[in-house]
């Protein structure tokens, strides 16, 4: 197979990260992404036959490094709520050319099984924690769930080596900004790094408004006029966080800004859903189907056709955009963020 490391996009992004969501299914009702009183309790999510197979993950996975792609994240939906993810990890670690396998996880089964994670080969977690207060942290997720089993399951990734461990914080005005600094002081010194990420217009059901969204820039002066910290530079070209050091050494913190500053221009992530459907954005509306032509018979070259051909005509820059598209009337539609990964 011809060497297309590298390949680029309409834009010259090259394809760098492949974002795997394992499942749609979620054990929480989190109302910036899967809003209870949308995905009732009995929501008809897909069936284990329309998820893609370890097999099947394991081959399109194969062949997206073969095209360049270095680093693996596994999402969901809920990731540790697939049986026996720990296998697919497995099969993943030793693939070549693969360099970060990361997954990402709401952390009410992490502490169960971030051991067999470990030994499988997975190389670090990064975990969803909005609020250290159980009423908020509860309110927000939909479930009345308290904090307690996620910091069990952090304690856990860090004791069994599944580290630096991050901490993804969707901030949201008058619902948990005015806590981020409790956030902020339980973590500091303790390794893992909190990145405060701007609430966004992902999917169709979470009411989004431009008002409940608090610029990582306020967040940085609140966060500096207490513990004073400094910028740093990007450990890679498209990284999408920001990063600063807190000048006492106590750690760091990250931003991620796709509302007050986007990152389009550096974006190198593809996104496959569970149900086999290529995404080559965030805010998609629609994704290129793998999984047919692949059950249909396609062979391995037939399938990098497929893939290169969605890659190179790739043009999505909807955060740069955002504003022009939402003040044309009806905000366009997009697909929900737990099928494809956050």
């Amino acid at each position: 197979m011809a060497d297309t490391s590298g390949l680029p996009d309409s834009l010259g992004r090259p394809m760098r990260d492949l974002r795997i969501s394992v499942i749609d299914k979620c054990n929480l009702r989190c109302t910036y992404c899967m809003p209870a009183e949308v995905y009732p309790e009995h929501y008809a999510f897909l069936n284990p036959q329309e998820r893609l197979s370890f097999d099947e993950i394991v081959r399109l996975a194969t062949l997206f490094v073969g095209l360049g792609v270095q680093k693996i994240r596994l999402t969901g939906g809920e990731p540790l709520l697939r049986r026996d993810l720990h296998t697919l990890v497995a099969r993943l670690a030793p693939l070549e050319g693969v360099v970060d396998l990361a997954l990402t996880t709401n952390g009410l089964r992490l502490a169960a099984q971030a051991e067999a994670l470990k030994t499988a080969g997975l190389h670090r977690v990064t975990v969803s924690l909005d609020s250290l207060d159980d009423e908020v942290f509860g309110r927000m997720n939909g479930k009345g769930q308290g904090v307690r089993p996620v910091l069990a399951g952090i304690a856990k990734a860090e004791e069994v080596g599944l580290s630096p461990i991050k901490l993804n914080v969707v901030v949201q005005r008058g619902t948990n900004d005015h806590l981020l600094m409790d956030l902020v002081e339980h973590f500091r010194g303790t390794g893992h790094v909190p990145r405060f990420i701007e609430y966004m217009d992902v999917g169709n059901r979470n009411g989004w408004e431009p008002t409940v969204v608090v610029p990582s820039r306020e967040l940085l002066h609140r966060i500096h006029e207490r513990y004073p910290v400094r910028p740093l530079e990007a450990n890679y070209t498209g990284e999408v966080a920001e990063r600063y050091a807190f000048l006492d050494g106590g750690g760091e913190i990250g931003f991620i800004s796709s509302v007050s500053q986007p990152f389009c221009g550096t974006c190198a992530r593809a996104r496959l859903s569970p149900d086999g459907k290529l995404f080559t954005c965030l805010f998609a509306r629609e994704g290129f189907d793998l999984r047919e032509p692949m059950r249909a018979g396609a062979t391995d070259e037939q399938l990098c056709a497929m893939i290169v051909h969605v890659w190179k005509a790739r043009s999505d820059r909807y955060s740069e955009i955002r504003g022009a598209l939402r003040a044309g009337g009806v905000p366009p539609q997009k697909i929900e963020m737990y099928q494809i990964g956050g």
